[in-house]
């Protein structure tokens, strides 16, 4: 039997659940770092005199960084490895997310901001990556989803750490937080080897024989087959190949429709509370933290379904309900309307975001998996650069109607693209998906 029917085949054992936790925390943390900036930029606007328009071009410039490091450490954990990379990248965003405390105007801060996104955008694509190579087929939908769910905890990391601590201590000691993911590089040295699939193709079998042997998830040794069933060596141009190129087109789609509608949305929530309705930033941080509660069930509800009824519906689904609900917040300007339409669309935008957690790693082959997943984020971050500044824009300009709209569009035309080209993943392995 090769040594790639032995993991997909594997039956699930302590090691997988190991490597669940690990990877979860590791998305978690990197979520509370990317969504800290959007609870902590009101107190940085009163004390540097901003306006909306130049807050949102703060937050972009950190999703400028995220484009080049998702791009940059996507294919550099083809080639390093994806161990040694998640340890790179753990290190630059919490370094430069902890730095954004000694900022002193507003040029410094866009630095800082633009190299911590470096380490966010790259540190985001590897939890799924590492995860979908050693997870079993018939699991992975939900092993995939219940990582991306991590997320949600992060968010609210995120809106509790400045709840507590900006009162006290103010917005500078609020970033040390930023520090956190470091508390797990040791676990990940420890306790995830190297994914087997990319030590197939470096050729370090006594490796591979090793981590099977101690993590359980192989006895016969000696009849294992220590080569990928394909031969075939692929290439940065393979992701525009006949083959790929539509995937390419579709993940493109995807992250670029959902990195804008989410940051569109999450990103400005404790702002639009904070002017809309003249609240204090912890009593919109509190309404903040109602509505981001309802991205759990959200994120739960998706990833139970992604095994039963497949990625393609689950998107679709939840994509054009999400839209729905964007239309409506639109023409509704009440905090009480605001406020259900906006827990819906953090229960459907965060569903959407389990499937193409998912969906993203699976389309790919082990030769560009990190490059192509890392391509793929790269354009969403493109995404997250134009949304807060958009969103901004038409906000001082035409209040809660101009980006909900925009945003409604967004959701609805990518579950139709989805619906449209994709392909289902469902139950098959990996190699079966990369030579459909």
């Amino acid at each position: 039997m090769n040594v790639v029917e032995v993991l997909d085949r594997a039956e699930l054992n302590k090691f997988h659940y190991i490597i669940l936790g690990i990877t979860s925390l590791i998305y978690m943390l990197t979520a509370m770092n990317v969504m800290l900036i959007g609870s902590v930029v009101r107190p940085i606007a009163a004390e540097w005199g901003l306006d909306v328009v130049t807050i949102g071009r703060l937050i972009s410039i950190g999703f400028l960084g995220m484009f080049f490091g998702a791009l940059i450490f996507g294919r550099l954990s083809d080639i390093l490895g994806r161990r040694r990379t998640i340890v790179i990248v753990l290190a630059i965003e919490a370094v430069f997310t902890a730095l954004h405390g000694l900022a002193y105007d507003l040029t410094s801060m866009e630095v800082l901001r633009f190299l911590a996104g470096i380490g966010l955008g790259a540190a985001l694509p590897q939890p799924g990556i590492y995860i979908s190579e050693y997870v079993p087929a018939k699991y992975r939908g939900r092993f995939l989803g219940l990582v991306e769910t991590a997320w949600v905890y992060g968010a609210l990391l995120a809106l509790l750490f400045p709840y507590v601590m900006i009162p006290t201590y103010g917005w500078r000691y609020t970033f040390l937080v930023g520090l956190l993911p470091l508390v797990l590089i040791p676990p990940v040295l420890l306790y995830l080897p190297e994914s087997i699939r990319f030590l197939i193709k470096k050729g370090e079998y006594d490796e591979i024989k090793e981590i099977l042997a101690t993590n359980r998830l192989a006895d016969k040794l000696d009849e294992i087959e220590f080569t990928m069933p394909s031969t075939k060596r692929y290439s940065v141009w393979d992701l525009f190949s006949k083959r790929y190129i539509k995937r390419t087109i579709l993940l493109a789609v995807l992250w670029a429709a959902l990195v804008y509608t989410y940051y569109g949305v999450f990103i400005w929530l404790p702002t639009i509370y904070s002017k809309e309705f003249s609240l204090t930033i912890v009593k919109s941080l509190e309404w903040v933290l109602i509505i981001t509660l309802f991205q759990i069930p959200g994120y739960y509800s998706a990833t139970f379904l992604l095994d039963k009824i497949g990625r393609k519906k689950v998107l679709g689904i939840y994509l054009v309900l999400a839209g729905i609900a964007s239309m409506a917040l639109a023409l509704k300007i009440e905090i009480m309307w605001v406020s259900i339409w906006s827990i819906a669309i953090s229960f459907f935008n965060l569903g959407a975001w389990a499937g193409l957690y998912t969906y993203t790693p699976e389309l790919y082959p082990t030769d560009i998996r990190g490059l192509g997943t890392g391509f793929a984020a790269s354009i969403g971050r493109i995404a997250g650069i134009l949304a807060p500044m958009i969103t901004g824009y038409l906000y001082a300009t035409s209040g809660l109607f101009g980006p909900y709209a925009i945003i409604a569009f967004t959701h609805i035309i990518a579950g139709a693209i989805v619906v449209l080209i994709g392909i289902e993943t469902m139950g098959r392995t990996l190699e079966e998906i990369s030579e459909a």
